[in-house]
C-alpha cells in the first residue's frame, strides 16, 4: 500500500510519525511545500493552487490515498477536491471535538492555537458552534512557530520570547488544554509547558486522522509495530537533498522527544 502525505513544511512529519506506528509495512510518500510554506499567511486563492498542484504529483506517484496533513490546506479544501482526484483524501481540523469530550467539564477553558488562516476561516467557527456547546474555547493565531518550526528552533529564547508575546492578551492560568491546531506546533510542547503556569493537556488530530485514514481504506486495527515502512520525501515535487534529509531527521528526532507529552 502507497500512501501520500501532503503538508506545507515540516508541521506534517508529526502524522508522518504516527502513521508509520499505526500502517507498518507501508510505503509513504511525504511532500512538503517548502517553497510556499507558511501556508497560514497567503490568500485562499494562492493556496488552492498549491494543493492542486501537490495532490496532481502524489496522484502521479499512484498512491492508495492522500492525507492533507495541514490544518490550513484541509480548512480551504473544500468537497470539490475531493471529487476531482481520483483515491480518498483525507484531511484534518483543530481537534476541538476531542478536547470538549475529554476536559469539556473541567473548570478551565481550552485554548485552540492555529494559524491565521485557520482561525479566520469559516471552517473552524462551524466546528466551534457545532460542538462547543458551552463556549468553553477560545481561539489564537500563532503564525510565528511555523518560521520557527521550519528553522528547527523549537525551544530557544526566541521560541519562548515568542510565545509570551504572542499570548500576552490571554490569562493562561485560565486555561487547561491546548489544541495544537496546526502540525507545526507539536514540536513545541516543552515551550508551552514553561508558558503556562498551569499543567496542560495537549490535543492534536494526528492520531484521529491516521484512524481516519484506516476506515477509508478498510485497515484492520493492529498492534502499533517499529517502523517497518519505505519513505520517499519530496520538497515541492523534487527528490531532497542530503541537507534535507539532515533537516527531518532532526524533526523527527524532536518528535520523538516529545511524543510521550
Amino acid at each position: 500500500m502507497k500512501i501520500g502525505i501532503f503538508d506545507s513544511g515540516m508541521g506534517g512529519l508529526s502524522v508522518l510519525h504516527c502513521a508509520k506506528k499505526m500502517l507498518p509495512e507501508t510505503h509513504f510518500i511525504f511532500y512538503a511545500d517548502e517553497d510556499h510554506v507558511p501556508y497560514g499567511e497567503k490568500s485562499r486563492e494562492e493556496l488552492r493552487g498549491y494543493i492542486t498542484r501537490a495532490l496532481n504529483y502524489l496522484v502521479e506517484r499512484r498512491v492508495d490515498a492522500i492525507v492533507i496533513a495541514c490544518n490550513t490546506a484541509t480548512s480551504i479544501a473544500t468537497p470539490e477536491f475531493r471529487q476531482k482526484f481520483p483515491v480518498p483524501i483525507v484531511g484534518m481540523e483543530p481537534a476541538v471535538k476531542k478536547a470538549v469530550e475529554l476536559y469539556g467539564t473541567e473548570r478551565r477553558r481550552i485554548l485552540v492555537a492555529a494559524t491565521p488562516v485557520t482561525v479566520n476561516g469559516p471552517k473552524l467557527q462551524a466546528l466551534l458552534e457545532r460542538v462547543d456547546a458551552e463556549h468553553d474555547a477560545d481561539t489564537v493565531a500563532l503564525p510565528g512557530l511555523v518560521r520557527l518550526a521550519e528553522r528547527g528552533d523549537f525551544s530557544s529564547a526566541a521560541v519562548s520570547s515568542y510565545l509570551r508575546d504572542a499570548l500576552s492578551s490571554y490569562d493562561l492560568a485560565a486555561y487547561g488544554t491546548l489544541v495544537l491546531g496546526c502540525t507545526h506546533f507539536n514540536y513545541f510542547k516543552e515551550s508551552f509547558k514553561k508558558i503556562f503556569p498551569c499543567p496542560i493537556h495537549f490535543v492534536d488530530g494526528n492520531l484521529g486522522t491516521v484512524q481516519q485514514l484506516k476506515r477509508v481504506l478498510q485497515v484492520e486495527d493492529a498492534t502499533p509495530a517499529p517502523d517497518r515502512h519505505c519513505c520517499d520525501y519530496v520538497f515541492s515535487g523534487r527528490p531532497v537533498s542530503r541537507t534535507a534529509r539532515e533537516r527531518i531527521a532532526a524533526c523527527l528526532r524532536q518528535l520523538d522527544a516529545v511524543f510521550h507529552l
